[in-house]
C-alpha cells in the first residue's frame, strides 16, 4: 500500500488467456490447482473463462468460487444480455 493509501488491485487472467493458446488445455483440477496458487499469492481476483458461451467455463468458475475464498472468481462476459445474465 502507497502513502496515499491507493491499493493496487492484481487480475490474474491465465486461466481464460491461457487456453486461446494453440494445443493448451486446463481441465477443472489444473484449474482449481492454479486458483489456489494464485489465492496464496495474493491475487485479488482471478478470471477463469467465458462462463456466459461456454458451459464448461460456467462449471468451472461455479465450483472454483466454492473452494476459493480470499479472491474474487470472475469469468469474462461480452455486452450481450444473456451472457450478463448467465
Amino acid at each position: 500500500m502507497s502513502k496515499n493509501n491507493h491499493k493496487v488491485i492484481i487480475f490474474d487472467t491465465t486461466m481464460r488467456d491461457g487456453e486461446l493458446t494453440p494445443g493448451v488445455k486446463m481441465n477443472l483440477q489444473q484449474k482449481i490447482t492454479i486458483s489456489q496458487l494464485l489465492e496464496e499469492m495474493g491475487v485479488d481476483i482471478i478470471e477463469v473463462g467465458y462462463p456466459g458461451i461456454y458451459q464448461k467455463d460456467f462449471d468451472e468458475v461455479f465450483n472454483i468460487s466454492k473452494i476459493i475464498k480470499n479472491s474474487t472468481i470472475c469469468g469474462l462476459a461480452s455486452s450481450n444480455p444473456n451472457e450478463i445474465i448467465k
